[in-house]
């Protein structure tokens, strides 16, 4: 029983996560964090006891959390931590702040952070994971982040303490990102808006963006450099390769392979967490049996299976 005088914020117990989550899926966490702003989680992190874990969750679009729940404190960070300022080339933007919301942003002010526009979720896991799409990648564009350690303290970090790699970074343990600066190219507004309205409809055209997915299942099994940049000479894609096996629109109950795009994984409706991982892993275990290919996923899953 975690009881903290003091706190702003409200700290919910056994907390349901599935509505969370855009693939609606999931168990309850121990508790579940909402900070009131900067210094509340400071305080929150700096009292709670060290055997507690830690788990930052943003807006839940990369995400499944297994049918047992989450043995940890979850922090959902909120209002207070979705600003996005301007200061020059550099756009300052909340880890709540959502990806589309700062690539509009920046556009505005004739900056290009256009790759963004597409990408689900919000800037906190976007960080994290070194999101990108179009040949542009966080590490492109990072200056530094806010996090504020699981010992309460708030610091500045900078790409060579994250180590940026292909959708991962070496983020602190336990520790919460609350903003990052970021500086893109300038660009003509009108022209960058032209541009994300385009990616738009591409998206909307080739992916399924109206059913309840969690963005691409899978990464491309393809040679990176240290940067986190694609190497496109051994560039292959994951639909194709889920294609080839023969996975586009497989089913394990609930959860299907997309047959608009098969790298992604639908929840079609009472669809179980342990359905949709049962359903990545034959996926994985087909593709590997056909192509010798061992896929990793890009959604991470967390949690506790349901005790039987």
């Amino acid at each position: 029983m975690i009881d903290m005088d003091g706190l702003r914020g409200k700290l919910t117990p056994n907390r349901v996560l599935a509505d969370l989550t855009w693939l609606r899926v999931g168990g309850p966490a121990d508790y579940l964090f909402q900070p009131a702003d900067l210094e509340d989680l400071a305080y929150f992190l700096k009292h709670l006891p060290r055997d507690v874990a830690v788990f930052p969750m943003g807006v839940g679009s990369n995400l499944i959390v297994r049918d047992g729940g989450l043995r940890a404190v979850v922090i959902r960070l909120g209002r207070g931590f979705n600003g996005i300022e301007i200061d020059g080339d550099t756009v300052i933007a909340g880890a709540a702040a959502l990806d589309a919301h700062v690539a509009r942003k920046a556009a505005d002010a004739g900056i290009d952070l256009t790759f963004l526009r597409t990408i689900p979720g919000s800037i906190g896991g976007a960080v994290r994971m070194n999101a990108g799409c179009y040949g542009t990648y966080m590490a492109d564009v990072f200056e530094s982040a806010t996090i504020v350690t699981r010992d309460g303290e708030i610091r500045e970090i900078g790409a060579d303490e994250l180590r940026f790699q292909y959708r991962q970074t070496d983020f602190p343990d336990g520790a919460v990102l609350v903003s990052a600066r970021l500086n893109g190219p300038r660009g003509d507004a009108d022209a960058l808006h032209t541009r994300m309205d385009a990616q738009l409809k591409k998206r909307d055209e080739t992916q399924p963006t109206k059913d309840r997915t969690a963005g691409s299942t899978f990464r491309n099994p393809a040679g990176f450099s240290s940067t986190g940049k694609a190497d496109d000479v051994h560039d292959l894609k994951a639909w194709k390769v889920i294609d080839n096996a023969g996975m586009r629109g497989a089913m394990v109950g609930g959860a299907q392979m997309s047959p608009k795009h098969s790298n992604f994984m639908i929840n079609t409706g009472g669809a179980t967490a342990a359905e949709l991982e049962s359903l990545g892993e034959e996926v994985r275990k087909k593709v590997y049996d056909q192509s010798g290919i061992t896929l990793v996923w890009e959604i991470m899953r967390v949690g506790e299976p349901l005790s039987e």
